[in-house]
């Protein structure tokens, strides 16, 4: 029988010497968005790669006949274990190389390679073919490392549960887990989807309808692979989740933590007050993106290098 068990959820206050910096930073995103001229995907890259690289940490390509994506190193890498990064995108946009800068600031706070994945993107790739890319690029991974956590943000971090909880069915399981604002329901069941009080300032209700109709195919929009917070979430890893107070993926983030957490696994939530979809991505506007860093970071290194 599985425990039930309540999920770990602390709410982290926006400083108010945060409050102005975060208003400049919208200010700046509404201004990039209404003079964008280049295609969706071209100005979604260009947006995301504005995160600055972080010192010491170099990059290699890999183009095989399994994977395509990117190696982030620092000069000397923990030994221990490697991160497999899922990116963002609403699963038609997004690239390994444009977030690139994120998964550097996660190699030079935990010193742990990481390689992040290029995935099929709808609507030329629908369901499952992105989920079947995650599921090679792991076993490619386990080739080469026995200890593998998985970081994934918005899409990504919906692909990365629906990998984990293959995992949980197969094996090997997959060392701990870190959600970024996780996109983890196509059906869109969660009130804060269409929560008029919330401004989310990145991505609307709207947009995420017409990422998923792309993605989906003709699946249901409850099909565990496009919509893991309906699966079976027993025996997943350790997780992590960080959502911000002001996005429409609050409540996904939410239910998630909960239905984890009931089915016996280990979960914390971190809601911070205040925030935007994947604000880690600030590091350099935000005292409270680094400080997102430094918790998820310290989570991943306390499960694959402490144990």
């Amino acid at each position: 029988m599985m425990n039930e068990l309540s999920a770990v959820s602390v709410t982290i206050p926006l400083p108010t010497d945060e409050r102005d910096r975060e208003a400049a930073l919208r200010a700046r995103f509404a201004a990039y968005w209404s003079t964008a001229k280049g295609t969706p995907r071209a100005n979604f890259d260009s947006f995301i790669s504005a995160t600055p690289i972080a010192d010491g940490v170099s990059f290699e390509r890999v183009d095989n006949t399994v994977v395509h994506g990117w190696w982030a190193r620092c000069a000397e890498p923990a030994p221990d274990g490697v991160i497999l990064h899922l990116h963002g995108g609403g699963y038609v946009q997004g690239s390994a190389d444009a977030f690139r800068p994120l998964a550097s600031q996660i190699v030079g706070r935990t010193q742990l390679t990481t390689f992040v994945l290029d995935y099929p993107l709808a609507p030329e790739a629908t369901l499952p073919t992105a989920v079947d890319a995650v599921m090679a690029a792991y076993d490619w991974l386990l080739t080469t490392a026995n200890r593998i956590a998985i970081v994934g943000d918005s899409a990504g971090g919906g692909l990365a549960l629906a990998l984990m909880s293959r995992l949980a069915q197969r094996g090997p399981q997959a060392i701990a887990g870190v959600l970024f604002s996780p996109w983890v329901d196509l059906a869109f069941a969660g009130a804060s989807m269409t929560d008029a009080t919330i401004a989310d300032p990145l991505i609307t209700y709207e947009h995420l309808q017409a990422y998923a109709q792309k993605y989906l195919g003709r699946a249901d929009p409850r099909d565990p692979l496009a919509s893991p917070l309906y699966g079976d979430l027993s025996h997943l890893p350790p997780l992590l989740i960080q959502v911000g107070t002001d996005e429409h993926l609050l409540d996904d983030a939410r239910r998630l933590a909960d239905r984890a957490a009931r089915a016996g696994s280990p979960v914390r939530l971190e809601i911070w007050e205040g925030m935007h979809h994947v604000f880690q991505l600030n590091v350099a506007d935000l005292h409270t993106s680094r400080r997102a860093l430094n918790h998820a970071t310290a989570f991943l290194a306390s499960h694959v290098c402490g144990a």
